[in-house]
């Protein structure tokens, strides 16, 4: 895909089956795909650096081992930084490399079209 083409040009180039397999769309969907990869991105989105514990925290549903799989992903692809400070007690701190912020253009536009489509959430 060419960094210039209009999304418009995109969609046609879909709607004619013109995309290759290793499509940026394609990639970019496998990379955040999966139960917790977007809500893990999210909340590092909220801050500058989070614990283990506070990202265990604000995911109550996700089990450790989900969660630790989950930022070794991230972190193999770029997404996530992990910081190993040895001193007493020691711990570990994630954040967001430069390549994950660039996802935040992304995060908001998903939020934009949330807030559009399927209202502010206090509907029920």
């Amino acid at each position: 895909m060419k960094h210039d083409m209009t999304a418009e040009a995109y969609l046609q180039r879909v709607m004619k089956g013109d995309v290759r397999e290793n499509c940026p769309m394609r990639r970019t969907l496998e990379l955040l795909s999966g139960k917790w990869r977007t809500h893990i991105i999210y909340e590092l989105c909220k801050r500058p650096s989070c614990r283990f514990g506070e990202l265990r925290k604000a995911l109550p549903r996700i089990t450790n081992t989900m969660l630790t799989a989950t930022l070794r992903d991230l972190e193999a692809a770029g997404i996530v930084h992990r910081e190993q400070f040895n001193e007493i007690p020691p711990h570990v701190e994630y954040s967001l490399t430069e390549k994950g912020q660039a996802l935040l253009p992304v995060v908001w536009g998903l939020a934009k079209w949330g807030e559009t489509y399927l209202g502010d959430g206090d509907d029920t």
